[in-house]
Parts: structure tokens; sequence; C-alpha cells
């Protein structure tokens, strides 16, 4: 009974992710170009939370410094961006810097094959060497977290500081055509609209075939109580840097496809304060549900920039507003909502003094049910 309800749960949030997906699909057709990109960037943000509910919502690995690998799959898309723009001479910045010739790093960054891979291969290295660093020598919990938001930091400061090379605080821009296209051409912010949901789509698929196989399992058992994991014969630590690698390549995917349709990157896109905005898309969604990270990511977003628009002097206090009513009321983010009626059925049995039956956990009613797969 309870697998079976289980797995209607499931259904039901595959079913709300391809209804979200069908709308996202028909965007281009019913808003102008303006609101088009704009959702388009949403959904930069929603591929990033996919990636962060797979460390933190499955395997309760907690990254503060996420926007180093975003940052990181941007920079490697810019540049490119840049040399093509520059008809591949030296950058703008690179001649004000009193350069001669183009330093030799950033020359095979000229070939869009391999500044497509390095925006893969770039976060996963430096994810890698950091997980193993750290995962190795057991450091987690609120460690790790610490220790990822000064990463964020530190890359931050050395992008600004690595001004002839990175474009410093003003960062890499003024982008003209990507693959021979013209970047202000409506049909190609259009195609990459569609590039973007179809990566979204890629990564939503990825991640739930994960979660629902064994090493999905393994996830969340290593999230519940890692030390029984690493007693029944697993290494954990090889577990959380794979995971930990995987949500860093999806970052530097959205990153790179961010900054292509944005047009600009700079070291504020890749310090401390996007770092947490990401992890507060994941808690507003609901953690551990995958839908529910999609879906905090591309509403937060919406509901910030409408706020914006609005009160332009006000809008943070709207998006503070709206964290605290989720993390007070629905502890376990939107994907509470369909709880609510029984929670307030509960407590208003218990206000008369009426005992009523025990919630069901297994059928998704309980106030924290754990490895939703879906």
């Amino acid at each position: 009974m309870a697998r079976s309800e289980i797995t209607k749960t499931q259904r039901g949030r595959l079913i709300l992710a391809a209804v979200i997906f069908v709308i996202l699909a028909i965007v281009p057709a019913v808003l102008p170009m303006f609101r088009t990109t704009l959702i388009a960037r949403f959904m930069c943000y929603a591929i990033v939370a996919l990636g962060l509910d797979m460390i933190w919502g499955y395997t309760g690995i907690m990254s503060l410094g996420h926007g180093v690998y975003f940052g990181l799959g941007a920079y490697c898309m810019a540049m490119y961006l840049k040399l093509a723009a520059s008809g591949g001479g030296l950058p703008d910045f690179m001649q004000w810097s009193g350069f001669d010739a183009l330093p030799a790093w950033w020359a095979p960054f000229a070939n869009p094959a391999f500044a497509f891979a390095m925006v893969i291969i770039v976060p996963v290295v430096v994810s890698v060497v950091i997980g193993l660093l750290t995962f190795l020598h057991n450091i987690k919990g609120v460690y790790f977290s610490i220790l990822s938001q000064a990463l964020a930091l530190i890359m931050s400061v050395l992008l600004v500081g690595s001004q002839q090379y990175t474009g410093g605080s003003n960062g890499l821009t003024d982008f003209d055509t990507i693959l021979g296209a013209s970047l202000s051409s409506p049909v190609t912010e259009v195609v990459l609209y569609y590039v973007t949901l179809v990566v979204l789509i890629a990564v939503f698929a990825l991640c739930f075939f994960l979660v629902s196989r064994r090493i999905g399992k393994i996830f969340m058992a290593i999230r519940d109580s890692e030390n029984r994991v690493r007693f029944t014969g697993y290494n954990t630590a090889i577990f959380k840097v794979f995971v930990y690698a995987l949500s860093a390549a999806v970052a530097g995917i959205a990153g790179a496809l961010y900054v292509s349709q944005v047009g600009i990157i700079t070291p504020t896109d890749v310090g401390v304060a996007p770092s947490i905005e990401m992890i507060v898309w994941v808690a507003i969604g609901g953690r551990g549900t995958l839908v529910g990270a999609m879906l905090g990511a591309l509403l937060t977003s919406g509901v910030e920039t409408i706020a914006s628009e609005t009160f332009p002097d006000l809008w943070n206090y709207v998006l503070g507003l709206v964290c605290i009513v989720v993390v007070l009321f629905l502890p376990g983010g939107l994907m509470d909502l369909p709880k609510v009626p029984a929670r307030i059925r509960a407590w208003w049995a218990r206000k008369r003094g009426i005992q009523e039956p025990a919630l069901d956990v297994s059928a998704g009613e309980g106030p924290d049910v754990k490895g939703d797969l879906a």
C-alpha cells in the first residue's frame, strides 16, 4: 500500500514537471522577447538548482559556494565569445593592460569545441580536487559549508585582482556572435532559449534517473546516516565526490548558457551572495524533490523580478518575507503545499482536544517525508 502511494506521489511530481516544461516551451510564442530572455535566464537558475538539490536535498551536503562553478562555466564560455568578438585578436581590456600578444592559455578558447568542453571540465576538475581534500578527510556539515563559502569569496577576489586576464570587476562583456550567429538576432535568442530548455529537461531526466536507482538510495542513506552507510562497506567519500562533481558540471553548463544570453559575467556573479541565493531557491521549492528545486528557482526569480519592477525600493523585503513564510510554515518548501490541509485539520483537532489518526508518513502526508524521488 505504501509503495503504491509513493509511486503516486512520484507520478504527480513528474506530471507537474511536464506541465512546467510545456509552459516554458510556449513562452516565446506568447511573451515579448524581453520577457522570453528573462525566463531563459531563470531556466539557467533552475538548472543550477537541480544540481544543488542532488548534493543538498538528496546527499545532505550544503554548498554555499556553488557560484564558483557557475562562474567557471560562464567565464570559459565568455572567453570564447570575447575572442570571437575581437576577431581572434586581443580583447580590449588586454590592450588597456599593455599586452602585445594573447596569453597562451587564452588562445585555445578561440576554438568553440575546446571552450564548450572546458565549460564542463574546469568545474569538474576543481570540484573533484575540493571534494577529495574535504570528503576524504571527513570534513562535512557546517564546516564544509563555511569552506565552500570561503572558496566563493576567494574566487571573486581572484577574478577582480586578475584584471589583465579576466577584465577585473567589469568582467567579460560586449559579445557579438556565437558560432557565427549574431547574439542580437531574435532568431538566435529563440534558439538559445530552446537550447536552455532542452538542457533543463535533460538535466532533470538525468537527476531523476540517478535518484531512482540504487545510487540514489545510497545518496539518501548518506544524507540520513553516513556512519551507518560507511559501516556497511561503502566508501561514502567517493559517492560524495561524484555527486559534488556532477552538480559542479551542471552549474558550469548553466553558467555557459547564462552568459550567452545575458551577455556579461562579472566577479559579482561568482561571489558569496549568488551562492546563498542558489540555496534559497532549493529551500523555497523543496529540497529532495527535484521538481521543487526547479520550481523554486523559477518562481523565486520571477517574484524577485516583478517585485523589483513594482517596488524598486522594497523588493528585497518582499523576497525576505517570502523566505520567512516558507521557513516557518512550509518547512518542505512549495512541495509541502498539498500537506497543508492535513496539518490544519490536525491542528484544529488538537485544539478541540480530539485525537485524530496518525498521519501516514509513507503516503507523503507527514511533515517531514524523506526520500521522495521526483
